[in-house]
């Protein structure tokens, strides 16, 4: 069922523009943003419903794609479920504007619209602004840097009262 969800969700969003008011981190490293990278919190969506303890680890493919494995655990099936895709630049590989693939030609858009500069957290999004993620290199941000990057997505248009925030406690 989970599997179905997502290639219909993917079916139906594969666009890769960028949302109106939204500008991708540049300059973008994509060196430093490798490696694996913890959701702290996110709007709602289908393919994440029900997961706890959600990663995202990126790493460097040998086509120059970059490889991503979105992991995250079932609390109702008791069990790991995981999403391999590969990512492409849209534009120069120096602008974090990448359009993401879990299934075949369908792209969705991956921007990158806030980046700490040592590569600790960010806020990203795609096509919509009904997608937003708070991403950082630790299971946990502290109060004062979570504030930070809610104000600066509300500034930017993102229902953020809405944001779903994610457990990264064992649940196994």
């Amino acid at each position: 069922m989970k599997k179905i969800r997502l290639i219909l969700f993917l079916l139906l969003s594969s666009c890769v523009s960028i949302p109106d008011d939204i500008t991708p981190v540049t300059p973008f490293v994509a060196d430093k943003y490798l490696g694996k990278w913890y959701e702290i919190a996110r709007l709602d969506n289908s393919f994440e419903r029900g997961l706890s303890q959600i990663t995202a680890d990126y790493s460097l493919g040998t086509d120059g794609e970059i490889k991503v494995i979105n992991r995250g655990y079932a609390i109702a099936e008791k069990e790991w479920q995981q999403a391999d895709g590969k990512a492409y630049f849209v534009e120069k590989s120096d602008v974090g504007y990448l359009k993401v693939s879990f299934f075949g030609p369908f792209y969705s858009a991956y921007i990158v619209v806030l980046l700490d500069e040592n590569y600790q957290y960010a806020l990203v999004t795609s096509s919509s602004k009904s997608y937003l993620w708070i991403l950082a290199r630790q299971p946990k941000l502290s109060a004062a840097v979570q504030d930070k990057l809610i104000k600066k997505a509300a500034e930017l248009g993102f229902e953020t009262d809405q944001l779903i925030y994610v457990s990264h406690h064992p649940e196994t």
